[in-house]
């Protein structure tokens, strides 16, 4: 099997963490486009030892650590000056472990094997990245999502974190009017919705009026990590679980510019 086939299912998702990583699409696309090349040079190899997807991550982060300094210097220096102040609040080792277990789902063993580390010391990580990000602002949420029980759950996730609730919309209109009442500080958006109507739709909608942090919930992630298109940063597959949205809610808040102006 060649690399390109080996790699191809977990591509999307590199992406998606590169991006929540460095709170930015194209500084995230870069790291991995230079991991990429490099295992195709033949400079970095998968390691034999790993599952495919754990070196993939191994790779990149051996990318990451040469050469990231360097990348989200000029980050800042193209004025997203909130998110780089942010980034520098949590190191980066706490930020990549914290990252790796609660988004994407790796096994703290797992995320040891990635980091080049042991599982005591991604536990301490993880647990020091959360409590520095549970200590910014709380906001105002608008969840849209058609189906009762799964907004329920979404809704005490977010309330758990200590933020608001201020509406929940089942279509595109009910989101749009929403908005239009009461301004949200993040927004959780499933795509298929109760009348058919798109949930990317009413997103794009609402980013028309004002700048907030969105997170996608949906069964269909095949819609959106289509690498044909800008795609959202935080991108959570159903059936989900409850740390992988907070973990996503903390992080869109975190890395979002507008964020800490929005807060009350």
């Amino acid at each position: 099997m060649s690399l390109l086939a080996r790699l191809a299912p977990h591509l999307p998702y590199v992406r998606r963490y590169a991006r929540a990583l460095t709170g930015e699409q194209s500084t995230g696309d870069n790291y991995v486009r230079v991991a990429l090349e490099a295992l195709a040079a033949g400079e970095r190899q998968l390691s034999p030892d790993m599952t495919p997807r754990v070196a993939l991550y191994h790779v990149f982060h051996a990318i990451w650590s040469s050469t990231g300094a360097q990348l989200e210097g000029n980050t800042a220096a193209l004025g997203h000056e909130d998110p780089a102040n942010r980034l520098l609040r949590i190191a980066p080792r706490s930020r990549q472990a914290f990252l790796l277990t609660a988004l994407e789902g790796f096994t703290p063993s797992e995320a040891a094997q990635i980091l080049g580390s042991d599982v005591p010391s991604v536990e301490r990580l993880i647990a020091e990245a959360q409590a520095e990000i549970d200590a910014e602002l709380a906001t105002d949420v608008l969840i849209i999502e058609d189906e009762a029980i799964i907004s329920a759950d979404i809704e005490s996730l977010v309330k758990e974190l200590g933020h608001r609730v201020t509406a929940t919309a089942t279509t595109h209109d009910e989101a749009v009017d929403s908005v239009a009442r009461h301004r949200p500080g993040l927004v959780l958006a499933d795509i298929q919705l109760a009348d058919g109507s798109s949930g990317i739709d009413a997103v794009k909608d609402i980013l028309k009026r004002f700048d907030v942090p969105v997170i996608f919930i949906t069964a269909f992630p095949e819609r959106l990590l289509t690498g044909e298109r800008p795609e959202p940063t935080f991108l959570i597959t159903k059936p989900f679980q409850p740390e992988t949205v907070k973990a996503a809610i903390s992080q869109a808040l975190f890395f979002h510019p507008a964020s800490q102006k929005q807060a009350a």
